[in-house]
């Protein structure tokens, strides 16, 4: 499960303190989203072994049509979503760059490493098959899936992820992770950190934030405008391009998705959530509601206890 702070970092342990490095396979069964907006202080690599998917990584959108490898920096901003109205997914390994770390501080170390964890130096956005380091890569990310004790696509490790104290084990993690880092450095792939794009994303870490820590409250376009000193106009602009929804249309859909948490976790009335969750009609609720999830509260509360007596 993923766990967030107020500011959307991701609390969740990856890994263990020892070895802070787990694999993870996230799936879906049908078209939205896959994982929500988060963002975390580790190295992330995603692969795709097919396509229909679109993340979001800071200020851009980014869709995947076919096979690719996506690498998340530390401090990304990044969610996923599948276009797929089949049963989809995509596998992971995250990992702390404190792994790779040499105490002898060689030329890795303080040329490529070092720079990554303070943010001067970044992966690159994307490997695709038709690029001579692609296999090299994405046998190496396989290898290290491999080392855990899984292979991809195995049910054990869905979204809870898995780790490992063996020794051999993170032998051979630590070889593969060390091989993707020198294919991407023979090909020249790592590039340097793009100061203005820092700040950019820090506001919509801000706004997100807001919104999560007062949806229970009415909110304006110029409360959330405020937050990232913007007119309201050119705030909206800089929303949408980031999240690729509107303000409104983001406040909303987190509101029903509070509403639905609610309802299958609690016995509150559905006027008590209606009010929990920001809205002060039940009538404008009960719209919001079905327009998101094509069903009434009370239906949905019902299917999901039913859902949860199959178990």
């Amino acid at each position: 499960m993923q766990l967030l702070s107020p500011t959307l970092k991701e609390i969740s342990l990856h890994g263990t303190k020892s070895f802070p490095c787990a694999i993870y396979h996230t799936r879906s069964t049908g078209k939205g989203t896959l994982v929500k907006h988060h963002w975390h202080d580790e190295v992330e690599i995603l692969y795709f072994s097919d396509g229909e998917f679109r993340l979001e990584i800071n200020m851009e959108q980014y869709f995947v049509p076919s096979e690719a490898l996506y690498f998340i920096n530390p401090g990304e901003l990044h969610s996923i979503y599948t276009e797929k109205t089949s049963d989809s997914g995509e596998d992971a390994i995250v990992f702390s760059l404190d792994t790779l770390s040499f105490d002898s501080y060689d030329a890795a170390q303080m040329q490529l490493i070092q720079p990554i964890q303070n943010g001067k130096m970044l992966f690159p956005r994307c490997l695709l098959p038709d690029h001579p380091g692609f296999l090299s890569v994405r046998n190496a990310f396989l290898e290290t899936i491999h080392s855990f004790g899984h292979t991809p696509r195995d049910e054990t490790f869905l979204e809870n992820g898995a780790v490992t104290d063996d020794l051999t084990n993170q032998l051979f993690i630590k070889s593969s992770l060390l091989r993707i880092l020198a294919v991407l450095s023979r090909y020249q792939l790592f590039t340097p950190t793009e100061k203005n794009l820092d700040k950019r994303v820090e506001g919509i870490k801000t706004v997100l934030t807001y919104i999560r820590e007062n949806y229970k409250e009415k909110i304006y376009i110029q409360d959330l405008a405020a937050q990232v000193h913007m007119n309201e106009q050119y705030f909206c602009r800089f929303f949408k391009k980031s999240i690729g929804r509107s303000p409104m249309e983001y406040l909303n859909e987190y509101r029903i998705k509070q509403a639905m948490r609610l309802l299958k976790e609690t016995d509150l009335p559905v006027m008590e959530v209606c009010l929990e969750c920001g809205y002060n009609n039940l009538g404008n609720f009960l719209r919001a509601f079905k327009k998101h999830t094509e069903t009434t509260p009370l239906k949905y509360r019902n299917h999901s206890h039913e859902d949860g007596k199959s178990f």
